[in-house]
């Protein structure tokens, strides 16, 4: 990757300042053939990490924009190669003019995510860090974005090189065994490994444990919001939202997919699904939208069925909750809705069903602080600030839970009294699987894959 690449760093829309970045070997040079810092110097002769004020110039000479910029010199940058920063005028327009500038100059586009893929593969930083990037940058709660920075600032990295070194001096005496069979590991020391092993098999089953909390402060909490047509899934939907997101109407069966959008509810963000109405249709359509329903409570972690509180209940209530009664570990909430109509649901029903209720009007907003606490009970928020423990990687927890259960087959091996050569296969095995957490050991696609979340400019 010794070619030079620029893209824009900020958003597309209009804003104060637009930031372009350029990275790679002839990026001052380049740089400085367009940019004329005021006083006479050279970009080339310029300070590291200083804005310097200059005349943007296309290759014509012409006058583009008075600008900032900034360079970072190798290795000491963001990515490891010399870098450049131009700070404009945050219009579009200015911004692409820019780009084309530099591109009639040999510099490519940026594909997404490759500035902090040249700091992965330049040692800058390790993958976890390198995830939390775009972590950071997605963060939806302030709870996500700390615990984010803390991955950043080398969090989870820590804990795996305390855990790598651990092994390697185990594997290391191991070695030594094999290598010079005279040599018997005591018993002694082998109740000092099973002890080590033991207590770093502990270490990394506590990381495991916190990843579905953090894959909910990461990705927030799917909510299925269901019920037979017409009960008011829709307009719950809109008063959570506080805007109109869905179409509502007195027609049954308006809602024939599946409607999802975003809110953050006492610090818990959650990822609320309108579905069609769970009943039996002929309509093609429709029962398209039934079969989604029924796809979006399998992967459900809390659902709300909503209920019509001036209606006794109908057959079709009667198999909505039957229905989510069969997601055994999903918390669940009934909404008794419509409440500016005289109330005729019997909430002895529902209790039946081990159901907690609240009763609202998604029409005019009633009971909504209600519904909002029992959530808040539901999904606590946390009570210390996170910094960086909690693993939101999906990738980084399967490979841990891989080298767990390879310590623990060590740890079985040593009991059984097995050759050092087996043990030894087994704290490899998990020296390899940490390898894919910090990314010393990983495919060039597997990298490439986790890349393509980026956006385009970091």
């Amino acid at each position: 990757m010794t070619d030079t690449i620029a893209a824009v760093a900020t958003g597309g829309s209009v804003s104060a300042i637009g930031i372009i970045r350029v990275s790679g070997t002839d990026a001052i040079d380049l740089a400085s053939s367009v940019f004329k810092p005021s006083g006479g110097i050279s970009l080339r002769d310029a300070k590291c990490r200083h804005m310097h004020y200059g005349e943007l110039c296309n290759a014509d000479g012409q006058l583009l924009d008075l600008c900032m910029c900034m360079i970072s010199r190798a290795p000491d940058s963001y990515t490891g190669e010399d870098c450049v920063e131009f700070h404009c005028h945050g219009s579009p327009i200015v911004l692409s003019e820019v780009l084309h500038i530099l591109f009639a100059k040999g510099i490519r586009h940026a594909e997404a995510g490759e500035f902090t893929k040249r700091a992965f593969l330049n040692g800058r930083m390790d993958l976890p860090r390198a995830e939390a990037v775009i972590d950071l940058i997605e963060s939806e709660t302030s709870a996500a974005a700390y615990n984010a920075v803390g991955q950043l600032s080398g969090a989870v990295s820590e804990e795996m090189r305390g855990v790598y070194n651990t092994l390697v001096d185990i594997i290391a005496h191991f070695h030594a065994v094999i290598d010079y069979p005279d040599e018997d590991i005591d018993e002694f020391k082998l109740q000092e490994y099973l002890a080590v092993l033991d207590k770093t098999y502990k270490k990394l089953q506590s990381m495991l444990d916190t990843h579905s909390r953090g894959r909910i402060l990461r990705d927030g909490v799917p909510t299925a919001i269901v019920g037979r047509p017409n009960t008011g899934k829709s307009s719950l939907l809109n008063a959570l939202l506080g805007y109109e997101r869905a179409i509502v109407t007195e027609i049954a069966g308006t809602t024939r997919d599946t409607v999802e959008e975003k809110v953050l509810i006492g610090g818990t963000l959650l990822r609320l699904i309108d579905t069609a109405g769970l009943h039996n249709t002929t309509d093609t359509v429709e029962r398209l939208g039934v079969e989604r329903t029924h796809v979006a409570l399998e992967t459900a972690k809390l659902i709300i069925v909503v209920l019509d509180g001036s209606e006794t209940l109908r057959s079709e209530d009667y198999e909505a909750l039957d229905t989510i009664s069969a997601n055994v570990g999903v918390p669940k909430i009934a909404v008794i809705n419509k409440s500016d109509l005289p109330t005729v649901l019997d909430v002895r029903e529902i209790e039946r069903y081990g159901l907690e209720s609240c009763v609202i009007s998604a029409l005019m907003g009633d009971g909504l602080s209600g519904l909002e606490n029992m959530l808040s009970k539901k999904f606590p928020v946390f009570s210390t600030v996170p910094t960086g423990e909690l693993i939101t990687n999906a990738r980084q927890a399967d490979a841990i839970l891989r080298a767990k259960n390879s310590i623990g087959t060590a740890i079985d091996s040593l009991n059984g009294a097995v050759t050092p050569d087996a043990v030894l296969t087994d704290i490899e095995a998990s020296i390899s699987a940490i390898g894919e957490v910090t990314g010393e050991v990983m495919r060039e696609d597997i990298i490439s894959r986790i890349f393509e979340r980026f956006c385009v400019g970091k």
